[in-house]
C-alpha cells in the first residue's frame, strides 16, 4: 500500500514538541486548590452540614461527565478513522486521568454519604413498584459502581493503547513518576507496522464497545445520580441531554486547551488554524444539539402535562430556581449558538474563550439546577455560598493536577499517526497477523 496523507512532518520535531514539560506551577496551584476543596469538604461533613454532599455531588456530575465525554470523543476518532485530528487528539486523551478519581468519589458518595446525597434513601415515598424495585438500596448502588467502574476500566484500556504506541517509538523522557508505566509499555512493543496495525484493530473492537457502554452507561448514571433525587419524576430523554451536555463543554475546553498549548509548545505546524475552525464548527454544532434535546425534553412534557412530569419544570421555573434556570439556557444554549454562527468567532481566540466560558459556566448552573431544587424544593432563596464555590475549586485543582500530571508523563503528541510511514494504511484495515488486506465483509 502506497497510501499517504499530505500532512508531514519529522518523527524528531513531534517528538522533541511533545517532551516539552507544562509550566512547573500549575501542580502545585491546582493541589493546593484541592486541598482547599477537600479541607472545605471534610469540614462539612464533620459539622453534619449536608451542604458539602450536595456540592460534591454537582460538581462530580460536573467534572465526570466532562472528563468521559471527552475520551468518547477520542473513540469516536477511531471509528470514524478521522485523520483531520491526529495532531490534536492527545489532548482530549488526557481527560482520561481524572476517571479514577471520579470512581472513588462515587464510592465515597454511595457508601458514606447515601443518607446526605439521596433524599428518598432514608425513607421512599410511596411509588410504583417498579420504582421501588429500582431504588433498592444494594441494587442501585450495586448498579451505579459497576457500571461506571465498567466504563472506566474500558476507557482507561483504551488510552492506554493509544499511549503505547507512542511511547514505543519515542526516546525515554517524562514525568518520573510515570517511567514504570512506560516501561510496561515498551515491554514486548515488536517492529512499528505490525504494532500500529495490531494496536489499530484493537482499538476498533474497543471504540465500539465503548459507544455502546458509554450511551448505555451515562444513562444510567444520570437517571441514578440526577434523575432519581426527585423519585417521582422521569423522563426517557433526561440521560441523553445529561451526558451530551459534558460532550459539549468537552469540545468547549478542546478549543481553550489547543490554543494554550499551542502557543507554549509552539506547535504551529502541528496545531493548526484548520484545527482551531473544525473544533470550533463541532462546538457549534452540539451546542445546537443539545440545545435541541433540551427543548425537545420540555416540549413533551409541557404539551404531555402530565403532573409527574412537569412538577419537575414548574419548580424549576418558578421561585429562587428561575433566574438559575434561565442563565443555564441562556449561557450553554443561546449565547453560544448565536455567537458561533460566524467563521471569525471560532478562529479569534478571545472569542472563543467567551463562548467557551459561557458553556462551562451554563453546564455548571445546569448541574445544580438538576440537584438543588430536587433536594431542597420551594424556597426563596437558592443555597448557593463558599459551599459550591469552595468544592468547585477543588474538584478544579483536582482535574488539573490529574490532567497536567498525564500531560506531562506521556508523548502530547500521536507519534506514530503524525510520522509513521504506515499511518495511512490504517484507511484499509489489514490483517495484524499476515499484514494482508481484510476482505471487504470483515
Amino acid at each position: 500500500m502506497s497510501l499517504t496523507s499530505p500532512f508531514t512532518v519529522s518523527r524528531e520535531r513531534v517528538v522533541s514538541a511533545g517532551a516539552k514539560q507544562l509550566p512547573p506551577v500549575i501542580r502545585p496551584i491546582s493541589l493546593a486548590l484541592a486541598a482547599l476543596g477537600l479541607a472545605i469538604f471534610v469540614f462539612g461533613v464533620a459539622t453534619g452540614n449536608d451542604r458539602a454532599w450536595h456540592a460534591f455531588h454537582v460538581n462530580w456530575l460536573f467534572f465526570t461527565t466532562i472528563s468521559s465525554a471527552a475520551v468518547m470523543f477520542v473513540a469516536v476518532q477511531r471509528i470514524t478513522t478521522a485523520r483531520w485530528s491526529r495532531g490534536i487528539i492527545r489532548f482530549s486523551e488526557g481527560f482520561v486521568a481524572f476517571l479514577p478519581l471520579a470512581l472513588v468519589g462515587l464510592i465515597v458518595m454511595i457508601v458514606f454519604g447515601k443518607s446526605h446525597v439521596y433524599p428518598w434513601w432514608t425513607q421512599l415515598p410511596s411509588l410504583q413498584h417498579e420504582k421501588q424495585v429500582y431504588l433498592a438500596h444494594r441494587f442501585f448502588a450495586l448498579r451505579s459502581i459497576l457500571v461506571f467502574a465498567a466504563l472506566v476500566a474500558l476507557q482507561l484500556w483504551y488510552v492506554w493503547t493509544s499511549v503505547r504506541l507512542d511511547v514505543g517509538v519515542s526516546p525515554e523522557g517524562g514525568a518520573k513518576w510515570a517511567a514504570g508505566l512506560r516501561a510496561r509499555m515498551r515491554a514486548g512493543f515488536g517492529e512499528e507496522r505490525r504494532e500500529l496495525h495490531s494496536t489499530h484493530s484493537l482499538q476498533g473492537k474497543l471504540a465500539v464497545f465503548m459507544t455502546i457502554l458509554f450511551a448505555f452507561g451515562w444513562v444510567v448514571l444520570a437517571w441514578d445520580q440526577s434523575m432519581t433525587l426527585d423519585p417521582h419524576f422521569y423522563s426517557t430523554m433526561y440521560g441523553w441531554q445529561v451526558f451530551m451536555g459534558g460532550w459539549l463543554v468537552s469540545l468547549m475546553v478542546l478549543s481553550v486547551l489547543l490554543r494554550a498549548f499551542n502557543k507554549y509548545l509552539h506547535a504551529g505546524d502541528l496545531i493548526t488554524h484548520a484545527h482551531y475552525h473544525d473544533v470550533g464548527k463541532l462546538c457549534f454544532a452540539f451546542t445546537a444539539f443539545w440545545g435541541y434535546l433540551t427543548f425537545a425534553q420540555f416540549l413533551v412534557i409541557w404539551y404531555g402535562n402530565l403532573s409527574e412530569e412537569t412538577h419537575f419544570f414548574t419548580l424549576r421555573l418558578t421561585h429562587a430556581w428561575k433566574n438559575w434556570t434561565v442563565a443555564t439556557a441562556m449561557l450553554t444554549f443561546v449565547v453560544p449558538f448565536f455567537g458561533l454562527l460566524g467563521v471569525k468567532a471560532k478562529m479569534w481566540a478571545p472569542s472563543m474563550f467567551f463562548f467557551a466560558a459561557c458553556s462551562f459556566v451554563g453546564l455548571w448552573i445546569a448541574r445544580y439546577v438538576e440537584v438543588y431544587p430536587s433536594v431542597y424544593g420551594v424556597t426563596g432563596n437558592a443555597p448557593f455560598s463558599f459551599w459550591e464555590v469552595g468544592i468547585f475549586l477543588g474538584f478544579l485543582g483536582a482535574w488539573g493536577f490529574c490532567y497536567s500530571s498525564f500531560m506531562d508523563a506521556f508523548p502530547k503528541f500521536r507519534v506514530v499517526l503524525l510520522t509513521s510511514p504506515y499511518r495511512d494504511e490504517v484507511q484499509v484495515p489489514v490483517d495484524p497477523r499476515t499484514m494482508e488486506p481484510l476482505p471487504a465483509h470483515e
